[in-house]
């Protein structure tokens, strides 16, 4: 059986995946992908579905998903980022859905696509801007640790969410929300040296259970 095929972009570095999992990693899905893929030959196939194009190419679209997911020969798991949303739309045919995103969908904690959307430097898959969920938790955190207050929490969301996706970064996001608000530009400044320092990502921390999964069921495809 071969290895897994994962489909990674951005949200975790290849170094650090491959330290998880030994798999087949590919650049982050577009369009055709799936559909080459559901033509392959019957043998097992466990396929992993993290990220995927937005604005650089077309997206899988829901029914080219579902023609692998419908596969009986492949488990397809979706996490993270595109792949979190379709798992969602396809769970009732098979996708199985990871992580704490997967869940926030699913229960419609959130719903817009915008939510995990990203740019990022194609071939290098480098970050040139913030996930809003990534930006929500981050925000979470620092409430949690005592460094913003609540109001300051929701205030900064707002102005992220208000924002066009490619464009949501934190040193123009606390620029704006202290345009917006000046009665919170301490907090804003200290939370400016705190993301410096103890970024997290949600997305990262759901694609490490979508990668850790795959490897609890390594012996099936060994």
């Amino acid at each position: 059986m071969t290895k897994p095929i994962v489909y990674l972009g951005p949200t975790l570095s290849r170094e650090e995946a491959v330290k998880i999992l030994d798999a087949d990693y590919r650049d982050p899905a577009k369009k055709g992908d799936f559909l080459m893929l559901s033509q392959d030959s019957d043998e097992k196939k466990y396929v992993g579905f993290i990220d995927g194009v937005f604005l650089h190419d077309y997206p899988p679209p829901p029914i080219e998903v579902y023609h692998l997911a419908t596969r009986k020969n492949i488990e397809l798991l979706g996490a993270s980022s595109l792949g979190a949303l379709r798992a969602v739309e396809l769970e009732k045919f098979g996708m199985k859905g990871i992580g704490r995103i997967f869940q926030l969908y699913k229960r419609g904690i959130i719903d817009a696509d915008d939510e995990v959307a990203v740019t990022f430097v194609k071939g290098s898959n480098t970050l040139q801007s913030e996930a809003m969920i990534d930006i929500r938790f981050n925000l979470f955190l620092a409430y949690k640790k005592g460094i913003i207050s609540k109001d300051t929490k929701k205030r900064f969301a707002k102005i992220a969410k208000g924002t066009y996706f490619p464009f949501r970064n934190y040193e123009d996001l606390v620029d704006l929300t202290q345009q917006q608000y000046p009665s919170i530009h301490g907090e804003l400044e200290n939370f400016r040296g705190y993301i410096l320092q103890n970024r997290d990502s949600l997305k990262a921390r759901d694609a490490v259970k979508l990668l850790k999964y795959l490897k609890l069921h390594a012996n099936r495809y060994a």
